[in-house]
């Protein structure tokens, strides 16, 4: 930055730190020496906020006596290569290029042999003379010093910038970092430090149950009143279904799980901001090379846990292009946010006594099914060696509340944005669907059976005299509530989005799943919330609308099969609900993320492998899961 010849003003961030460690440290006489103010800020208190602030104002304004343009000496040789350099750069016709970076600044990138700067004066009318000259001078420094261009650069900064320290920061020897290496003999040990990173997952998992449990209950209790209120208010007709059993039905069965996405993001921002997620990507470092990757493969990995897009993003920081392909297409298998909300509901209605441990056993299942692929691609498609790398263990630091709730309202209106469009967009979608065509021919005449049933009564009401009035009429209100039950659930098998479930019921009923399950699976691949909101819409119109609304995990739990030779089945057993939850785990990314990964690869062809491959896992592994199981009698 001092080279490039730019107004500057350093934030000193972490002063207390400095403080606390007891070193000393003038970062007036710094800046004084370099010419650039140093403002020592507390960014996670705000502190010197104001002031840095303030200092931007007057060294904009050029206010600021400290602020001087310096030269780095580079010693004699170097300075006559840089001026030599110049010379040619600074003539009136390359004012274009000077005017927008030092022509100082340019001599000493060219002398480092950074290929960018080719680039940034390919216009130049003395472009070639500039080049020829820069060679010239490297062949005579490297001859001169028997060492690189660069390194000889590099040497002579850090030389200027230990002399500065040496004259203004004084270490305090005797505590540096006692705490951390304390803590850290406990976190990172070979035997103890894996199990305390599993013992720590489950706790996030099973408060992501426990915890959310509350809120998620008024979130749903006010839902439902909601939906009470507005079939109260509004007259009869299309508008009145579209926003009772599409927009509420929908984006209210997924907004329910907002405090479930919180705590989870509660624990992750936890981890990176203690420092622990660092130790988390340590100690997994000898485990990745087993499996052909090493540990900065799993900072992108653990991610996938929060969303898989900036996970897939992350993995830029890979150098090499094979390790970085492979963590790409692994990374799917990381239960992202979007899938918490589906395993929530699935968990919650059938595994009610065993929610935190089925929630663990699921990003287990991940993880294994990660290690297992991630083996097998690199013995088949991606051979090579891996490189060994250094990684930085920053000391533990208490994380601050303001930063914790900044992280967890950062994710939540990410997931409320997704409310207001693709989810509020699908939802739309899947009621129309199952709404239209209104008119369907029944198999059997609907209303002339309630008319049976009540006139059955009316004798019945009539020879009682009196007696068991009320009995008789709760019986009478089953039996219609049942006809009106079948007429809805004939309605929608005969809708558009019946015919599209049932032409694929077919492919996916030897994996336990009915219809409805499949068209929640296809509209999933937009987003794996979308795959609640179409369960919630599907189940909706089910729902009387003249009775209590009941919640969608009670509504999953009743679900029975009304047809075939599972008539009068539950849909959603313990078996089927299991192979469901794997099927979600694996099967296609979603949109997002298959964009994200031609991004990356820089090839429709992965992007393109990552759908296929994982849609044909989860299909040949939800086979056998429900088909194995069945054997079992589970």
């Amino acid at each position: 930055l001092i080279d490039m010849d730019i107004k500057v003003v350093i934030a000193l961030n972490m002063y207390d730190e400095l403080q606390k460690n007891k070193d000393e440290f003038d970062f007036i006489s710094l800046g004084k020496m370099i010419g650039i103010p140093i403002i020592p800020t507390v960014g996670a208190k705000g502190g010197g906020i104001r002031e840095l602030f303030n200092k931007i104002i007057n060294v904009y304004n050029d206010r600021e006596p400290i602020v001087r343009h310096i030269h780095i000496n580079y010693g004699k040789e170097i300075e006559k290569s840089i001026e030599r350099i110049q010379a040619i750069l600074k003539t009136e016709r390359n004012f274009p290029i000077t005017d927008k970076i030092s022509s100082r600044f340019l001599a000493l990138k060219l002398l480092e042999k950074d290929k960018r700067i080719n680039k940034f004066i390919l216009n130049s009318p003395d472009y070639n003379h500039i080049i020829e000259t820069a060679d010239a001078e490297i062949r005579r420094l490297e001859n001169e010093f028997r060492d690189t261009s660069d390194t000889l650069i590099a040497e002579l900064r850090y030389g200027f910038i230990s002399g500065a320290l040496k004259e203004t920061f004084r270490p305090n020897v005797f505590t540096k970092r006692k705490t951390t290496e304390i803590i850290d003999s406990f976190f990172t040990h070979k035997l103890i430090g894996f199990p305390v990173f599993i013992l720590f997952m489950f706790i996030m998992f099973s408060s992501t149950f426990n915890l959310g449990e509350y809120p998620m209950n008024w979130i749903e209790f006010g839902v439902e009143k909601f939906s009470m209120l507005m079939h109260q208010i509004l007259p009869e007709g299309s508008f009145k279904d579209l926003l009772i059993d599409g927009i509420i039905g929908g984006v209210g069965g997924v907004i329910v799980f907002l405090p479930n996405i919180l705590i989870l993001f509660f624990f992750i921002s936890l981890m990176e901001d203690t420092g622990y997620m660092a130790r988390v990507v340590f100690i997994m470092d000898k485990l990745m090379h087993k499996i052909g990757l090493h540990g900065k493969s799993f900072i992108p990995l653990i991610m996938g846990f929060g969303c898989n897009v900036p996970a897939i993003m992350a993995t830029r920081t890979i150098e090499n292009r094979n390790n970085r392909l492979l963590t790409i297409l692994i990374n799917p298998f990381m239960s992202c946010s979007a899938r918490l909300p589906v395993y929530v509901l699935l968990i919650g209605a059938i595994f009610p006594d065993f929610r935190g441990t089925m929630l663990f056993l699921l990003y287990f299942i991940g993880i294994l099914l990660a290690i297992v692929v991630a083996v097998v691609f690199k013995k088949l498609i991606f051979k090579g060696e891996e490189a060994p790398f250094v990684m930085e263990l920053p000391p533990y630091r208490m994380p601050t509340l303001k930063s914790i709730i900044r992280h967890m309202w950062f994710k939540g209106a990410q997931y409320l944005k997704k409310m207001g469009g693709v989810i509020l967009i699908a939802s739309i979608l899947i009621w129309a669907l199952g709404y239209f065509p209104r008119n369907v021919e029944y198999s059997v005449d609907y209303n002339k059976e309630i008319s049976k049933v009540e006139s059955r009564y009316k004798e019945k009401l009539a020879e009682s005299k009196g007696e068991s009035n009320l009995a008789l009429s709760a019986e009478k209100e089953n039996e219609i509530q049942k006809i009106l039950l079948d007429r809805r659930s004939e309605h929608h098998e005969n809708s558009y989005i019946g015919i599209l479930g049932k032409s694929i019921e077919p492919v996916i009923r030897p994996l336990g799943f009915d219809w409805k399950m499949g068209v929640a699976l296809a509209t999933g691949i937009a987003a794996k919330e979308v795959v609640v909101s179409t369960l919630g819409v599907l189940y909706h119109t089910d729902e009387n609308n003249e009775s209590s609304i009941t919640t969608l995990s009670e509504k999953l739990q009743q679900e029975k099969y009304t047809k075939g030779t599972k008539k009068g089945e539950k849909v959603y057993t313990p078996l089927a609900t299991f192979t469901y939850l794997l099927f979600v785990l694996i099967y296609f990314p979603c949109v997002a993320v298959v964009a994200a990964i031609h991004k990356e690869s820089g090839n429709w062809k992965w992007a393109l492998f990552a759908v296929g491959y994982t849609t044909g896992l989860a299909y040949i592994i939800s086979l056998v899961v429900y088909q194995v199981g069945n054997l079992l009698g589970f």
